[in-house]
């Protein structure tokens, strides 16, 4: 058993509040410091879902990795989804901390863990932090798959690493063209498609919007994941970390929070 504040040094050691994006909110969101916390559940999104398994499993923290409030707030009241979490976060005596850019630069962080996930080996970050310009901190990450393959062979390969959703995994250009090195960035990464064009034959990503897509640089093919999908196998690696550094018991939350539950495709001509 661990302090919520013994807890709360760890996961900053882990994933340095400094190295978040300035508009961010990371960090102790709710709970007392000096509360004792025996189970940890952790999740991407912390939202009714989530804040209700974490209540009726009896954990002492939700850990998870999008923010409660990105925006700021002026209240909490319980009259909105996010004041009616923090009353019942409260109320059931459980902390909510959250670690999102954090954890997406950290090494190991989100991406290392959707490059593990979908078979890479020796990665280096794909954009490094500009205080750490030759190391290992920075977002997305790049390597060399395990062997040639085509699009398509990757495309089924992602699908079966992650978990599934109902939009799955979808790719841009010949289905046959084969690919040697891959760029991944858990979340939204259109940000990257200039660093991942310079790096790879193929970026994994999510999030893609249409216009950055079509513009995207000439001879990269894009994967395009659900936003939920490419960040949750950061969980394991997150609660296995946890385990290992304090006295607390972690549980990875199966929930499916990727807010579109179905998709449908016209028949074929």
């Amino acid at each position: 058993m661990s302090t919520l504040a013994e807890l709360v040094e760890v996961l900053d050691g882990f994933y340095p509040p400094a190295t978040a994006e300035s508009w961010d909110a990371v960090g102790l969101v709710v709970g007392d410091p000096e509360q004792d916390v025996r189970r940890v559940l952790l999740a991407v999104d912390p939202v009714e879902a989530t804040v209700r398994e974490a209540l009726d499993g009896g954990f002492d923290l939700l850990l998870s990795h999008h923010p409660l409030y990105l925006r700021g707030t002026t209240t909490v009241a319980a009259t909105s989804p996010k004041g009616r979490a923090v009353h019942a976060l409260v109320r059931g005596g459980c902390g909510l901390f959250v670690a999102h850019t954090n954890a997406d630069v950290a090494r190991p962080g989100v991406s290392d863990a959707l490059a593990a996930v979908v078979g890479l080996g020796e990665v280096g970050p794909l954009q490094p932090l500009p205080t750490d310009p030759s190391g290992p901190l920075g977002l997305g990450r790049v390597g060399d798959l395990p062997e040639p393959m085509t699009v398509r062979e990757l495309v089924d390969r992602v699908a079966a690493a992650l978990p599934r959703t109902a939009a799955g995994v979808r790719a841009s250009g010949d289905p046959d063209r084969v690919v040697r090195r891959l760029a991944v960035c858990g979340g939204a990464g259109d940000s990257l498609l200039v660093e991942a064009a310079g790096a790879a034959d193929a970026f994994l990503t999510a999030d893609l919007r249409h216009h950055p897509a079509s513009e995207a640089p000439d001879g990269l093919v894009l994967l395009d994941a659900a936003h939920w999908a490419t960040e949750w196998p950061w969980l394991h690696d997150a609660a296995t970390r946890l385990r290992a550094a304090a006295t607390v018991e972690t549980v990875v939350s199966e929930i499916d929070t990727d807010p579109w539950t179905y998709c449908s495709r016209s028949p074929q001509a």
